[in-house]
Order: C-alpha cells, then sequence, then structure tokens
C-alpha cells in the first residue's frame, strides 16, 4: 500500500485506498490533465492527409495555426464572460470561464504556409497536408582504399 502522493496529479486518497478493489475509486479514462487535449483524428488519402481536430466551444477567431521549423502548431485561446443581473440591474450571478490550450505535429520541414489548408466549421479544425514526395536516400559510395 502506498502512503505518498502518487506523481501524473493523483491524490493521497487514491493512492491510500489503491489496494482495495470497491469499485468506487476506479479512474475514468480521462483524467484533469488529458481535459484539455485537442482530440484529433489523422487520415491518409492518396494526395493529402486529412486533420480533424476537434474544439467544442471555440470560433474561428479563438483559433490560430503556425508553422515554423516543422511543426504544426494549433493554438485555441477562450474567454467567456456571462452575467446576469436582476430588474434592479443588481448582478445575481457572474461566470467566468478563460483558458487556452496548444498542441504541435512534426510535418516536416517541407512544407510552407500555402501549402496547408485550413478550415473552420462547427467546432472542428480540418486541415489538409498534401503529400509531398519522398526523397530517396542516396546508397552509400564507397571509396577503394589501396
Amino acid at each position: 500500500m502506498l502512503y505518498m502522493p502518487g506523481v501524473f496529479g493523483e491524490n493521497l486518497m487514491d493512492d491510500l485506498f489503491g489496494d482495495f478493489d470497491y469499485g468506487w475509486n476506479s479512474k475514468p479514462v480521462q483524467n484533469k490533465q488529458s481535459a484539455n487535449l485537442m482530440r484529433t483524428d489523422i487520415k491518409e488519402n492518396d494526395k493529402a492527409y486529412e486533420m480533424a481536430v476537434e474544439l467544442p466551444g471555440y470560433k474561428k477567431e479563438d483559433v490560430k495555426l503556425e508553422l515554423n521549423d516543422g511543426y504544426l502548431k494549433i493554438s485555441a485561446t477562450h474567454n467567456d464572460n456571462k452575467e446576469e443581473k436582476d430588474k434592479e440591474g443588481r448582478i445575481i450571478r457572474r461566470e467566468r470561464y478563460s483558458g487556452s490550450m496548444q498542441r504541435s505535429f512534426y510535418v516536416g520541414d517541407d512544407f510552407t504556409p500555402q501549402d496547408i489548408e485550413a478550415k473552420f466549421e462547427d467546432g472542428i479544425l480540418k486541415i489538409d497536408l498534401p503529400k509531398k514526395e519522398v526523397k530517396q536516400i542516396e546508397a552509400p559510395k564507397y571509396i577503394e582504399i589501396k
């Protein structure tokens, strides 16, 4: 039985009761750290790779796509401020959400921003990366030693 807090965001009580299986201590598939990940599907066809990145609750203006040193970086920032007032103008409820996330994919040094097409629709960022011709690696040429 472990009495030290675990690594990776687990709490002490999870470790303390970890040896007992009561069913109520089972961990969900998605933990706190994975809640903000951009779920991404990547498909390959004859001409391109198609990426579909889920960004629910985000608008097109909240999302940025950047290509730098062979990495395609997707960034999303969201600020939401909701306020309800009663008839006299007093605030009865104020809720705020602010957050950002980013994810990078290595796509290689052969791409330029003009090669990549992106479209944001219904909370999904769709990215098309055209397939590039694979450069053949030359076979080594040996030099005769005399």
